[in-house]
């Protein structure tokens, strides 16, 4: 097990931004998604990992502090010289003698921007520099912390195809906070979701789809129309624009599509939806309350927390 972490708590003066009750285990070739809205612990986590702020509880890990990598929301450097020195003189190498930096610089595409300066670089490839960086690191567990944030829609979906065919067949295990669900749907294999410093639920993506979603959902416009058409069928909840109905059997979900298609509606079929799980998650745990329920409100601010207890980290 390369991390647990058990009854952890992170207090920022009388508030409680984080609340961890049942077990969190990240095995070796772990792919975690960490997905909530603002203020829901997400960072705040990885920096209780990273022990950059105090806590209660215990985090266990065996991996020495250069055995992870981080890759934070914001980054900056000098801009004194070109990027090309900056990373030789922080990753301690040369270039030219380096053949892993020549393959990370080549995948990455990254040949062009090695004479600018940072400040010169765009949001896409000041990621690209940073990724580049950390992979250096060859760490056994690396923590992303809004990796494409900024970035505009084309850029993101290049990078984050660039993230999941460099770990395609790797063993290396990493920790994904990301506010976009197509990016935790094409790198992530487990989800963690946090509501409000509450842990909702973690485990296995298609396990906690089964749990909230069913065998399977299908998803169409929210029209007057559609809502008449499928009124019979129970509703998941949706965005406000959609209507989604679970599927639990093929039986049921055989009629549905044979209902939609007589009355000419288009219909989008999903056993994965990472925003239809995480709405439907978050939906029930207001229901039934607990560690898996309802959150205390409470918002991830900056302030001072009183006298910790420091766990293993």
């Amino acid at each position: 097990m390369l991390l647990s972490i058990q009854n952890l708590t992170v207090r920022y003066g009388a508030d409680t931004v984080l609340s961890v009750k049942s077990p969190i285990e990240i095995a070796e070739g772990d792919r975690v998604g960490v997905i909530g809205s603002n203020g829901a612990g997400k960072t705040t986590l990885i920096k209780s990992i990273l022990g950059l702020v105090p806590y209660q509880g215990m985090i266990k890990t065996e991996l020495k502090p250069e055995q992870m990598a981080v890759h934070m929301q914001f980054n900056e450097y000098t801009d004194s010289m070109p990027v090309k020195y900056i990373m030789e003189a922080v990753l301690g190498t040369k270039i030219s003698r380096d053949r892993k930096l020549q393959e990370l610089i080549s995948f990455f595409e990254f040949e062009d921007c090695l004479r600018k300066k940072y400040s010169k670089l765009s949001g896409g490839q000041k990621q690209r520099f940073t990724i580049i960086m950390v992979m250096m690191q060859g760490a056994e567990l690396t923590f992303y912390d809004e990796v494409t944030s900024g970035l505009d829609f084309e850029t993101r979906q290049k990078l984050v195809e660039k993230l999941a065919e460099w770990y395609q067949g790797r063993e290396a295990s990493f920790l994904m906070v990301s506010h976009y669900y197509e990016e935790l749907d094409q790198l992530a294999d487990k989800l963690l979701i946090l509501d409000k410093g509450q842990v909702i639920d973690y485990g296995r993506r298609e396990e906690l789809f089964r749990k909230y979603c069913g065998r399977a959902v299908v998803i169409a416009g929210n029209t007057e129309r559609n809502m008449t058409i499928l009124s019979e069928f129970e509703k998941l909840d949706s965005p406000a624009h959609l209507i989604a109905v679970s599927c639990e059997s093929e039986e049921k979900e055989k009629r549905i599509a044979k209902l939609l298609l007589e009355n000419d509606i288009n219909y989008k079929r999903s056993n994965n939806d990472i925003e239809m799980l995480y709405i439907n998650a978050k939906a029930k745990a207001g229901i039934e309350g607990g560690e898996n329920g309802a959150a205390r409100e409470s918002g991830e601010t900056a302030g001072k927390g009183g006298k910790e207890k420091h766990g293993e980290s």
